[in-house]
């Protein structure tokens, strides 16, 4: 741990919505702006950056749509409610989950439609639509990144209805293991199961413009040292293996994870791809950690996915408070940071959920700060889940509005993927009826996710942080006359002084953000 990251922990233990619409303007009547780029300022504001993201379940309905069955015009106003409320609180990533019980929530041909958007397992929506691609395109227009969640290996949910016909538990039965309680497995020691999830996934990603794909922490199920793969297990020792049961079984989810990445990367290689793996390696790592050992629990060798750089974002799950000695948020996050060979992304996962009262929200507040410090260069988190976040819970949305969410912020780069800035947008200023019009294009609009615009006034600069479909902004050059006299002939509105200097930059999906162009007024 550094000694900022101490300073910082050490400090905080003693402290203890959409707009509406523009009329359209009329046509302007006087360009005022230079349309060469003068010097930068160096006071120029520097925009916060920092991954800010919830995860939508959709497993047992727990985020979205809150009911089987649900209308699809019913379903789609819960996923704008979802949006609309990230937007508000200045979150800019969702992590959707599109793959609850080895079922769909998009056309596949691969499995059935999700039993948790109908109530029937492998019947489509009515009237048709794609639930995935209108998430992704809502998320983007509202500037948010849309990460698809899968779980690779889960086959039926115990609250996933009836095996149907259609349910893998059925037409591919050779893959899958009955557990207890309801549970059905794929057997992660197959190739047949790895090369169908591997398919599942891959089609996803070719098919959708996702902004990345994430893993939760179900490799092999809780409690997976009874898993029933004795048939698998045989097979490989006759075969001549010679590794211990736990050893085969890690192997198989490493490997599954590596050609993950790895495939990610020669499709489309800007898609992160992010795990939120059991907040404990191995009991004993820091040496004060006590718990769960996911290592032997469920054979998933978190450390080494990190360690070799099979992900682009880190997510631990580090569901403790603070000051719980076996369980603590920041000796776990310490811990992982060292882990971290290849400088990836570190954004950890927060219970939000297990907030009971407005002492816990302030947790949020202090964890938040914790991440801060331990990672200034790209900080990060993910709230699970998002149903916390729409409610307000204990008011937990104002303590982050007015504490550290208090501005937009953009997401880190990730430079190993992609570190090729946009070009920067065209100007346009003019003046149109006692008002600023301030316009913009784009030589290649795909690569303009987002427009960051400077206004330089008296009193320093301000900055706006506008969406893809977002292109003009205007700016009120007289404002509203004091209502100080009964006669209406001697009221006169007030004069705006419009500002003195005005930048402009583009940020594309990777967060890179191109040269800031400046322009300054031209003599009127």
């Amino acid at each position: 741990m550094t000694k900022f990251a101490v300073a910082c922990l050490i400090l905080i233990i003693l402290c203890g919505g959409c707009k509406p619409p523009v009329a359209e303007p009329p046509a302007p009547v006087e360009t005022i702006i230079e349309q060469a780029p003068i010097k930068r300022d160096a006071d120029l504001p520097i925009i916060e950056r920092e991954f800010r993201a919830a995860w939508v379940a959709t497993v047992a309905n727990i985020d979205w749509p809150s009911e089987r069955g649900m209308p699809v015009e019913e379903q789609k106003c819960e996923a704008i409610a979802i949006l609309d409320t990230a937007v508000a609180l200045n979150l800019n990533a969702i992590i959707l989950q599109v793959r609850p019980q080895c079922d769909a929530l998009f056309p596949s041909d691969l499995e059935p439609w999700s039993y948790y958007l109908s109530g029937e397992q492998g019947k489509a929506p009515e009237p048709f639509y794609d639930p995935l691609d209108f998430w992704i395109e809502e998320a983007h227009d509202r500037g948010l990144e849309l990460h698809a969640w899968f779980n690779p290996y889960r086959a039926h949910h115990p609250s996933g209805g009836p095996i149907s016909e259609h349910s893998l538990v059925k037409t591919k039965a050779d893959l899958v293991r009955d557990m207890e309680n309801g549970y059905h497995w794929l057997d992660p020691a197959l190739k047949e199961t790895q090369d169908h999830s591997f398919s599942v996934l891959m089609d996803v990603a070719r098919r959708y413009d996702i902004d990345g794909v994430h893993f939760d922490d179900y490799f092999y199920p809780y409690g997976g040292e009874n898993f029933p793969d004795s048939t698998a297990w045989q097979a490989y020792q006759a075969n001549g293996g010679m590794l211990k049961r736990s050893d085969w079984r890690r192997q198989h989810v490493n490997q599954f994870i590596e050609r993950i990445y790895l495939a990610l990367k020669a499709e489309k290689p800007n898609i992160k791809f992010g795990i939120s793996p059991f907040g404990i390696w191995r009991p004993g790592n820091p040496p004060s950690i006590r718990g769960f050992d996911q290592y032997e629990g469920l054979f998933a060798d978190a450390k080494l996915w990190l360690n070799e750089g099979w992900i682009d974002y880190w997510t631990p799950q580090l569901y403790w408070p603070i000051r719980q000695v076996p369980q603590s948020y920041p000796v776990l996050l310490a811990w992982w940071v060292d882990e971290n060979r290849h400088d990836r992304h570190v954004w950890p996962g927060m219970y939000t959920g297990r907030m009971l009262n407005r002492i816990d929200a302030y947790e949020l507040v202090n964890q938040i700060m914790i991440n801060r410090g331990f990672v200034p260069e790209g900080p990060g988190h993910i709230h699970f889940s998002m149903k916390s976040l729409l409610r307000n819970v204990n008011s937990v949305n104002s303590i982050l509005r007015n504490g550290p969410y208090q501005q937009p912020a953009l997401a880190p780069t990730t430079t190993w993927l992609d570190s090729m800035p946009p070009a920067p947008p065209l100007l346009t200023v003019a003046k149109a009826d006692s008002q600023l019009v301030i316009s913009w294009t784009h030589p290649n609009k795909q690569d303009a996710f987002k427009t960051i615009l400077y206004l330089k006034h008296n009193e320093g600069w301000k900055h706006h942080i506008l969406n893809r479909k977002e292109r003009e902004f205007h700016f009120a050059l007289f404002s509203a006359p004091p209502l100080e006299s009964d006669s209406a002939e001697t009221v006169q509105p007030i004069k705006i002084e419009p500002p003195s200097q005005i930048a402009i930059s583009a940020v594309d999906r990777m967060g890179n953000e191109s040269e800031v162009v400046f322009y300054q007024q031209s003599n009127q």
